[in-house]
């Protein structure tokens, strides 16, 4: 697939600087046939139509659109062929049992908190949560639970 994304690297960037409409459409049909990326073969399907138009028009606004369209279809395919750095498909952090009880609760991660903002944001989320108000009772044990996790930080251990 990479040798494919390279050739039509090349061709993109060859067509963008001496423009032939025709060859352009045939590269970008093959594309919007054989890509297996949806992006790359989304902005082929979306160009051919202007490539078409642009064949035998002399039309500068014509033209000049799919110039652009030609453009938009060789970023796809360079964002593609460009190398990744960092760690491919690394899972996200996992949140601290304190973290994970500030976010149940509403209350901001990086914030030192006192017992009457824990406490103002339980009644807060508890209010809607009650399942004498419509909620779960599995919820308002859960939102209960991050309250005394909060309050009491060093009596829990991290799951």
């Amino acid at each position: 697939m990479m040798e494919r994304l390279d050739s039509w690297k090349l061709a993109l960037e060859r067509l963008r600087s001496a423009p032939d409409w025709a060859e352009a459409g045939r590269l970008l049909a093959e594309i919007a046939r054989m890509s297996s990326d949806v992006t790359l073969r989304h902005a082929a399907e979306q160009a051919l139509p202007v490539l078409r138009q642009a064949v035998d028009n002399d039309d500068h606004g014509v033209t000049l659109a799919a110039q652009r369209r030609l453009g938009v279809v060789l970023e796809v395919v360079h964002d593609l062929s460009a190398p990744r750095f960092g760690r491919r498909n690394a899972l996200p952090k996992q949140l601290s049992s304190e973290d994970r009880a500030r976010k149940v609760l509403g209350l901001p991660l990086a914030v030192q908190l006192t017992c009457e903002d824990i406490n103002q944001a339980y009644r807060r989320a508890a209010k809607g949560m009650h399942p004498d108000q419509g909620g779960s009772a599995e919820a308002f044990i859960d939102l209960a639970a991050a309250r005394d996790i909060l309050i009491h930080p060093g009596a829990h251990k991290d799951a």
